[in-house]
C-alpha cells in the first residue's frame, strides 16, 4: 500500500498534468485565434501618374543616294552630307550636337537575289546622328526638312514608319521615383482605408507590398502600340506621361 507522501506526490503530478494541458490549450487557442484573424487581409493598388518634358533629343538623319559607279555614289552622298550639315547650322544646331557621321554603301548587283535586276549598282546611305537637349529646337527644325528635298536631298527611312524622326526621351526617372513612390503608396493606403470602413473594420499593418515597373509613355499617343515599357515605343513626343503601380495587402483587424 501507498503511503501518505507516496499518494500526494502522485496527486500532485496529475494536478500538475492537468494544468499544462489547460495551458497549452489556452495557447493553442490564442495561436487559432491570432492565425484566423491574420487571415483577414485586403489587397489593395495605389497609382501614380507625372507628367514630364523630354531632356534628350536622338534625331538620325538619313540621306540616300545612287549610282552605276562607286565613285559617283560616293560624291552624292558627301554633298547631300554637306546640305544636311549646312542646313542645321543655318538653323541654330551647332556642331558639337552632330555625334556621329555613318557611310553605307552597298552593291545591288552583287547580291544573288537580284541578278540584273537593280537600275542602278550603288546605293549610299549617310547618316548623320544629332544627339541635343535642346529639345524645343530639335522638334521645330525637324519639320523643316521639306527644305532639304528642295535642295535635292533624298530622305531615307527605315521599315514601314519613318525612323529619321526625332525621338524625345526622359532621362531624368531616378530623380523623380522617390516623390511617385511616395503618392502611390499614399493612394493605396487610402483605397485600404476607404475598404476597411465600408467593411466595418480597423486597417492593420502591411503584410506585403510589391511595386510594379516604372513606364514612361508619350503623353499624346499618335500611334497603335506606343507605351512605355521598352523598345522605342512612346519616343515620337516631347512630353511624356510616368505612371507606376504599387500593390498592398494590408491586415484587417475586427471593428
Amino acid at each position: 500500500m501507498l503511503n501518505f507522501d507516496e499518494r500526494a506526490i502522485k496527486i500532485m503530478a496529475a494536478l500538475a498534468l492537468v494544468i499544462g494541458l489547460i495551458g497549452s490549450a489556452t495557447i493553442l487557442g490564442d495561436a487559432i485565434s491570432n492565425m484566423k484573424r491574420g487571415d483577414r487581409f485586403v489587397t489593395v493598388r495605389g497609382v501614380s501618374e507625372k507628367e514630364v518634358k523630354a531632356d534628350l533629343a536622338v534625331w538620325p538623319i538619313r540621306v540616300r543616294v545612287t549610282g552605276n559607279e562607286l565613285a559617283e555614289a560616293n560624291r552624292a552622298a558627301d554633298e547631300a552630307r554637306k546640305k544636311v550639315l549646312a542646313f542645321l547650322s543655318a538653323n541654330g544646331i551647332k556642331p558639337e550636337a552632330v555625334a556621329s557621321q555613318d557611310l553605307r554603301v552597298e552593291d545591288r548587283q552583287a547580291k544573288d537575289y537580284e541578278p540584273g535586276k537593280a537600275s542602278f549598282r550603288y546605293l549610299a546611305e549617310y547618316t548623320i546622328l544629332v544627339r541635343s537637349t535642346e529639345v524645343d529646337k530639335i522638334k521645330r527644325v525637324s519639320q523643316m526638312t521639306d527644305k532639304l528635298v528642295a535642295a535635292g536631298v533624298v530622305l531615307a527611312s527605315q521599315g514601314n514608319w519613318d525612323r529619321s524622326s526625332p525621338q524625345f526621351i526622359y532621362t531624368q526617372l531616378n530623380a523623380i521615383k522617390p516623390e511617385m513612390m511616395a503618392s502611390a503608396t499614399q493612394s493605396a493606403l487610402e483605397v485600404a482605408n476607404q475598404f476597411a470602413t465600408d467593411s466595418g473594420s480597423n486597417l492593420g499593418s502591411i503584410r506585403r507590398a510589391t511595386q510594379g515597373l516604372f513606364t514612361i509613355s508619350d503623353r499624346d499617343r499618335t500611334s497603335q502600340g506606343e507605351g512605355g515599357d521598352g523598345g522605342t515605343a512612346g519616343v515620337s513626343d516631347i512630353n511624356k506621361k510616368v505612371r507606376v503601380v504599387v500593390t498592398v495587402d494590408y491586415s484587417l483587424i475586427n471593428g
